[in-house]
């Protein structure tokens, strides 16, 4: 049976690692903010390659977290993608801010060259999402955001791993923000989040806020938030983070599988990549002619899809005050796109399956 996710083979493959970090938790009696989420703090700070990590209690959460700590709020706006899990601009909408929404390129990014027309007096950040496991443009948006004095938030929840010019996802901003949800690269078992960044005085910040906003014990010096990464999930994320890289080089042998035996199919748009881009495969979208029906095929023949995302953000019912902006690129592309299984433990003979009914379905 194929998955789109297989959360039990992981386990097993990671069992004994897994169980005897967990178990290494419920005997120490200390299970919020002790030192399985400093070690691991400390590890995927390395791992990054930037000096502070501060664990969350979602992506979410890290997102509103750095926006709380550059003092973003009322009146401000954000600029950033409407392409996204709608937690993206959930957290620009719980700080008081608005969100500022600009167009898809055709790597399904926030355009880069449509950021400028879009910045007024009260533009503070740019907030661009990392989206399926490939980086932004994010050289020219870094330069975009230093040319005209705003913040750069980094929404790296789907590129745990992603480079762009050998620098990873989440070290060029002033924050780099990480979910840890179990469908993740580098999953939990359960919800979880990071926020990175290379300054010290908006790394104490954080601290603040995702624990009541108190520096010590009963003293709240600023406004905060319940968000803290357990202990049980830190130690459960600092086993997996030990096997990212492997993880991440087995979804992009499936891609390259993927690349070769779907690259002769005209009706299907394979993933473009950036030069000088990593990328790590959280999600693997193509553009599919008569997708609705082709998801029907694949699911009749046992094949799990899933469309990321079917509805943009600026057309949901809970923001109207968005619903009649146009976005024509994004707007088109979401009437094609669909997401393959891809995951560590998918076997080639399972892609081979998938390619050969995407194949049928178009009489090839």
């Amino acid at each position: 049976m194929i998955l789109f996710n297989d959360f039990k083979t992981e386990y097993i493959y990671l069992k004994k690692e897994i169980d005897s970090a967990i178990k290494e938790v419920l005997m120490s009696g200390r299970y919020i903010l002790g030192k399985k989420v400093e070690n691991f703090e400390r590890q995927f700070a390395k791992y990054l390659g930037v000096k502070y990590c501060v664990g969350v209690g979602n992506g979410l959460e890290a997102l509103q977290i750095a926006l709380m700590a550059l003092g973003i709020g009322e009146g401000d706006e954000v600029i950033t993608t409407a392409h996204s899990a709608v937690a993206t601009t959930l957290a620009i909408k719980a700080v008081g801010a608005k969100p500022i929404f600009v167009d898809i390129d055709e790597y399904y990014h926030l355009d880069s060259s449509k950021i400028e027309n879009k910045i007024t007096s009260r533009t503070k950040a740019i907030l661009p999402v990392h989206l399926y496991g490939q980086m932004v443009d994010i050289e020219t948006i870094q330069q975009i955001a230093k040319k005209h004095s705003l913040y750069l938030i980094e929404d790296a929840a789907q590129a745990h791993g992603a480079e762009y010019n050998g620098k990873k996802a989440g070290t060029f901003g002033d924050f780099g923000c990480f979910s840890f949800y179990p469908t993740k690269n580098l999953g939990a078992f359960g919800d979880g989040g990071a926020i990175v960044t290379n300054k010290k005085e908006l790394y104490e910040i954080c601290k603040m806020i995702r624990n009541y906003g108190q520096k010590n014990r009963y003293e709240h010096e600023i406004y905060g938030l319940n968000s803290r990464l357990d202990e049980i999930q830190a130690a459960i994320l600092s086993v997996k983070l030990k096997h990212l890289s492997e993880f991440n080089r087995k979804r992009q042998q499936i891609a390259k599988l993927y690349f070769k035996l779907l690259k002769d199919v005209p009706q299907i748009r394979l993933p473009k990549i950036r030069n000088n881009a990593k990328h790590i495969f959280h999600l693997f979208v193509i553009e599919a002619e008569r997708r609705d029906e082709l998801i029907k095929f694949l699911e009749k023949n046992n094949i799990p899809t899933i469309v990321h995302y079917p509805i943009p953000i600026h057309k949901q019912k809970c923001f109207p005050e968005f619903n009649n902006l146009k976005l024509p690129v994004l707007e088109t592309k979401v009437q094609k796109i669909l997401s393959l299984p891809i995951h560590p433990f998918l076997k080639k003979e399972d892609v081979i399956y998938i390619v050969k009914k995407i194949k049928e379905f178009y009489d090839i």
